[in-house]
């Protein structure tokens, strides 16, 4: 049989994204609903996949394109490379995925010195006909034959200087055609061929730029970024669409809408158009467009009909769609539609309405967001008090606020990015060559384009604050400059945006934390009630744990103890206790430290109660209490240098401050002073040595500690069973866990559950209470996967701590591998993902599998969770939650996502990850 290659909008399958691309499939579904969309055809991903892979077009498919060609000649009655009534297309990308502006389009194909004269003669507008021809010898010249804009760019405005013109519209017919016959010039110097003039020909070296544009940079880029795969999006396909023109006069327009607020979600009419403009004026910032609500004093009539069109979509697709129109001569084409990109805040109350107004289920509003869009809804603010004033205004592109240093172009970003800056690109407008440069930058600021421009779809779909069309603003990039009235913004200089109002500011404005809107707890709410994973924090302190509560989570999953330490008041008395001689020592730094930690479980307790709280005991290598070997070998050395001039000698505040900085407390230095200091320095250097492993991931850490020094398992015991006793006396309901890291046998586990019974029976009766409380593992060593059962029978719940389970799983750290082969692995498809950002399920996945069924066929009501970074990650979750976990623990600000993500895991849960 043989393969088709092109499907014409009247007969293809508007529900088959995958083979005809989004942009595709709906111009064929809304093509058989009866919509006024120009005539055309689609060329499948399929067949992209078979160019891309034989590096030619397959046989037959140009067989294909001239019926498809002829079928559209019959339909319009106009003539493709024909000498009257020509037949112009455009030649359009579109994948399964919607990727806003990262492959390549071209339109007015279909002109040459044949059809320049048939359009003139059919319009009586010269000047109509070479500007589409000057657009169309430029954008062929960039797309199919790889010129750069400059070269035709240099030679347009040279025109406009010399005629004293600053808007291309005030250009005339003679002016367009000189500016034309310049860029056919510049083809056959670049090229070194003149521009083609068969019609064909121009149409396949189009179709095969289309294609390619499949791996170009941005494009590979996009997809990287957002984690478009092949199996979500394999290929482009070509859609070759008759043109319609918005540039023939003052009754022609252009425009692109949104069905609602993509920036508020409100449900209103949305958008913004030009008169008598071309598409690619809109969404590229060339002019600055008026708001649609224009249209109704300007053209009430096309105004009439765009409501009606919008209100059609938004019914068929339940979805808010993004829509382009053009309007020639007083009549509406729909050229394009798609689900709209919007924030989170949007898209949360869309949600909430669009239930409200029956158009879509409750289940349908929850899986209508990705999950990690809520991480936005966490963005700073600007301070409502802050009493700077805006240097300038453009319009409110992408909510949210972002500081930075300016930088005028993409390659800056990205190299001063690597370094750790807060970037703001500051461009003129923005194009889809500066992908890499929004990845980089904290925010967008272009002085042309609209909240419909390149720049303001692209921030969005990130969440990154943008604001577009600041006139007031002249950027100049040869100049690395930017100039608003007097004031002069060089590159490096530090400006505040605000994508909410559209202000710009100089230097640095404070930021708050943002809050929970209703419309997002009334979401989550929704997802509580369908998920069955619950959702637990990381929290170490009791401030956190009482965000996290405000977040939503249901419990701590992972309260490491060792983070307790760190405070300037409580460091001393663990560097005591590492220093300690014997466990005598040992025990008096301890019973020092075992008040203050007490206090901490309590308040954590009283925090989260009445939730489950599981404390992690001590972890982290002993040695990372201490300063490393450098810094005590350097202040040794200092110790001996004042110790040489001390000797011998009376020493003066006057010598002491020729002598370079001393350690506190010195006011009163004597030989003896100094004597300690370095015995008690060189102490601390011996016991960093002994402490030094090669790998301490894999050393002396974790329970290995418990066994060593029992004492300090017992001092965290007693404090966490304590600390439970004095809120029951207090009528606080308390759920402790007890948590034992880095577990690989059975017997460590059973010798530190002694501790813990010994220290219950004690507690219990000095409160004259009974504790009620689970004691478990960590499962993050191999081992304790296979080992699982065996766990089992002596602790009540698991806790994959995938961190660490992913380092021994892959045999690397994730300190070496991300700043250093990681990037590699990924991008040469070696590996499909970072691991330690998506959980590595053909592998990590197997070990925790085995590890469940083990664990439950020794006790079946077995309490499991996921602590790991991965406890945050939606793909990850909807694993776990397949595994038949019970919960999952992450960071605060991932609860929200952590929470949608849960109840995207039970709706999909029969569908294949």
């Amino acid at each position: 049989m043989t393969a088709q290659f092109s499907y014409s909008f009247t007969t293809g399958d508007g529900k088959n994204k995958a083979l005809l691309g989004g942009k595709g499939a709906n111009l064929c579904e809304m093509t058989q609903m009866g919509f006024n969309v120009p005539p055309g055809f689609v060329i499948s991903t399929q067949t992209c996949l078979s160019y891309l892979e034989q590096k030619r077009l397959p046989d037959g498919l140009m067989d294909e394109v001239r019926a498809q060609i002829a079928d559209i000649e019959r339909v319009t009655g106009k003539h493709f490379g024909g000498a009257s009534d020509p037949l112009l297309v455009s030649v359009r990308s579109g994948s399964a995925i919607s990727m806003p502006g990262m492959m390549d389009t071209i339109l007015n194909l279909g002109l040459n010195k044949q059809t320049l004269a048939g359009l003139i003669e059919e319009t009586s507008d010269p000047r109509f006909a070479y500007d589409a021809y000057r657009r169309f010898i430029q954008l062929f010249g960039k797309v199919a034959l790889g010129i750069e804009d400059e070269k035709f760019d240099t030679h347009f405005n040279n025109v406009k200087r010399a005629a004293g013109i600053k808007a291309d519209v005030a250009l005339s017919a003679d002016q367009l055609q000189e500016i034309s016959e310049l860029f056919l010039m510049v083809v056959h110097e670049e090229t070194g061929r003149p521009f083609p003039e068969d019609v064909y020909q121009q149409l396949e070296i189009a179709i095969c730029a289309v294609f390619n544009s499949w791996m170009g940079k941005r494009a590979v880029d996009y997809r990287r970024e957002f984690h478009i795969t092949p199996d979500i999006a394999n290929g482009t396909a070509v859609n070759i669409v008759t043109m319609v023109f918005g540039n023939m006069g003052d009754d022609c327009a252009t425009g692109v809408g949104f069905t609602r607020n993509p920036g508020t979600g409100e449900n209103e009419m949305y958008g913004e158009y030009l008169v008598n403009a071309q598409g690619e004026d809109v969404v590229a910032g060339i002019r600055t467009p008026k708001p649609v609500q224009e249209m109704a004093k300007e053209m009430p009539e096309q105004y009439r009909q765009l409501v009606e069109l919008r209100n059609k979509l938004e019914a068929h697709y339940h979805e808010v769609q993004d829509y382009e129109y053009t309007i020639e001569r007083g009549v509406l084409y729909c050229l394009q539609t798609r689900n709209g990109k919007m924030n989170a805040a949007a898209m949360v109350k869309t949600s909430i309405d669009m239930v409200a107004e029956g158009l879509i289920s409750k289940e349908q509003a929850l899986l209508r967001i990705n999950p990690e869009l809520l991480e936005q809804l966490l963005h700073p603010q600007l301070a409502p008090d802050h009493d700077n004033k805006p240097i300038a205004t453009g319009l409110p592109a992408s909510p949210g606020a972002a500081c930075g240093h300016c930088v005028f172009d993409a390659d800056t970003a990205v190299r001063l990015g690597k370094t750790g800056q807060d970037l703001i690109l500051l461009r003129e407008e923005t194009k889809p060559e500066d992908i890499h440069g929004f990845f980089a930058a904290q925010g967008v600021l272009t002085s042309r384009g609209g909240k419909t421009s390149h720049a303001a779809v692209v921030a969005r779909g990130m969440g990154k604050a943008c604001v577009a069309g600041a006139e007031d603003i002249k950027v100049d990039v040869r100049a690395r400059l930017a100039i608003v009235g007097d004031i002069h913004i060089k590159e490096g200089d530090l400006i505040t945006i605000d994508g909410s109002n559209g202000n710009i500011y100089l230097g640095r404005i404070p930021t708050i934390a943002p809050r929970f809107s209703e419309d997002l707890k009334t979401l989550l709410g929704w997802a509580d009630e369908v998920a069955r994973l619950r959702v637990h924090a990381n929290v170490d302190t009791p401030e956190t744990a009482r965000l996290a509560v405000s977040y939503g989570a249901k419990g701590i999953g992972l309260c490491r103890t060792e983070r307790m330490f760190n405070a300037a008041d409580r460091l001393p008395l663990v560097v005591d206790m590492i220093l300690a001689h014997n466990t005598e020592e040992r025990e008096a730094a301890l019973a020092k430290l075992f008040p203050i930690q007490r206090d901490d479980f309590e308040q954590l307790f009283e925090a989260m109660s009445p939730h489950p709280v599981t404390v992690r005991l001590l972890d982290p290598p002993m040695h990372e209490f201490l300063p490393n070997e450098h810094q005590l070998t350097d202040e040794l050395d200092a110790l001996k240098h004042y110790l040489t001039i001390v000797k011998g000698q009376r020493v003066t505040l006057d010598t002491l401050a020729n002598a370079g900085d001393l350690p506190a407390p010195f006011n009163r230095l004597n030989e003896d002073v100094i004597l300690e200091a370095i015995a008690k320095k060189q102490m601390m250097l011996d016991k960093v040595l002994e402490l030094y492993e090669v790998n301490p991931m894999l050393g002396h850490r974790g329970v290995r500690l418990g066994m060593s020094y029992p004492e300090i398992y017992k001092m965290q015991i007693r404090s966490i069973l304590e600390a439970a006793a004095r809120c029951i006396k207090q009528r606080i309901p308390v759920e402790p866990e007890i948590m034992v890291p880095q577990v690989i046998t059975v017997q460590e586990l059973k010798q530190v559950k002694g501790y813990v019974d010994e220290i219950q029976n004690e507690v219990e009766s000095q409160y004259k209470i009974k504790l009620n409380f689970k004691f478990g593992t960590m499962i993050e060593t191999v081992r304790a996967c296979t080992r699982a059962d065996r766990l089992a029978a002596t602790a009540s719940f698991f806790s994959f701590g995938t961190n660490d389970l992913t380092q021994a799983t892959f045999s690397f750290s994730r300190e070496d591998a991300e700043n250093k082969f990681l990037p590699l692995y990924e991008e040469s498809g070696l590996l499909e993902d970072n691991p330690f950002e998506t959980l590595d399920i053909e592998g990590l996945g197997k070990l925790m599998k085995m590890a469940v069924e083990l664990g439950r066929q020794q006790r079946p009501e077995l309490k499991i969770g996921i602590c790991g970074e991965h406890g945050g990650h939606p793909r990850s979750i909807r694993f776990v939650h397949n595994l038949g976990l019970n919960y999952v623990s992450c960071s605060a600000p991932r609860i929200p996502v952590a929470r949608l993500a849960a109840a995207h895991a039970k709706l999909l849960e029969t569908k294949p990850l």
